[in-house]
């Protein structure tokens, strides 16, 4: 079984995040006993910003088995797509990353409209590098995941 592994699972446990570190690391040690563990390059990329240098992230990626596998030229397509999408579908509206339910915001003050940027094209890169090249995605934006990606299996809680 492959397994991509998205940032915000690696980061809780790198950070750590009291409320997830521990949820995490298990998820992490659990997949990893079922198959291999995987990232893109965006997750690589995200998770450079957290160390010192490319020596200690190879390290770490080493000491985790997670290996980097490029997207390839079919998940980069869906990830194209896939964001034309959402940016047609989203409007003014933010999506909850849990469940994936669309909300409006309005300023307190004048009532207007908000619109946010909450997704960006690294979490579309992300979704379509695991539904093409993966057989599951380690994420805790379960929400997102399953509206844009339907076809993507996404870990259970």
């Amino acid at each position: 079984m492959i397994i991509a592994v998205d940032t915000n699972i690696l980061l809780d446990i790198l950070i750590p995040d009291e409320k997830y570190m521990n949820q995490s690391k298990a998820l992490i040690d659990k997949y990893l006993e079922r198959g291999r563990l995987i990232i893109c390059e965006m997750v690589y990329a995200e998770l450079a910003t957290v160390f010192p240098s490319d020596k200690d992230l190879i390290e770490f990626l080493n000491d985790t088995s997670i290996q980097l596998v490029s997207s390839n030229r079919r998940a980069l397509m869906l990830a194209g797509t896939r964001w034309r999408e959402y940016t047609r579908r989203r409007g003014k509206r933010l999506l909850c990353p849990s469940c994936g339910a669309s909300i409006l915001v309005h300023c307190n003050k004048c009532s207007k409209d908000l619109s946010f940027r909450q997704h960006i094209i690294s979490d579309f890169i992300i979704g379509a590098h695991a539904a093409t090249q993966a057989d599951i995605l380690l994420t805790r934006d379960r929400g997102f995941y399953r509206s844009y990606f339907k076809e993507l299996k996404i870990m259970e809680k």
